[in-house]
């Protein structure tokens, strides 16, 4: 599938970081009110922390409001 083939994850597991080719991701803002948020690891079972900031400088995401 689409999913698979750009980022290397199946869907419902798809991890901010570590595609295998490079691709655009966004953050809501509201998540940097959170000490840790957790991210999807690479299969729909696995699971990862991070500290907001982290995640949004090791995925390259834009802030982006999706919660008005």
């Amino acid at each position: 599938n689409t999913v698979r083939a750009i980022t290397g994850f199946a869907i419902g597991g798809v991890a901010p970081i570590g595609h295998l080719m490079p691709c655009p991701a966004w953050m809501d803002p509201r998540l940097m009110d959170f000490a840790v948020v957790w991210a999807a690891a690479g299969t729909p079972r696995h699971m990862f922390a991070s500290a907001p900031p982290e995640l949004q400088r090791a995925s390259s995401a834009v802030l982006a409001d999706f919660t008005a």
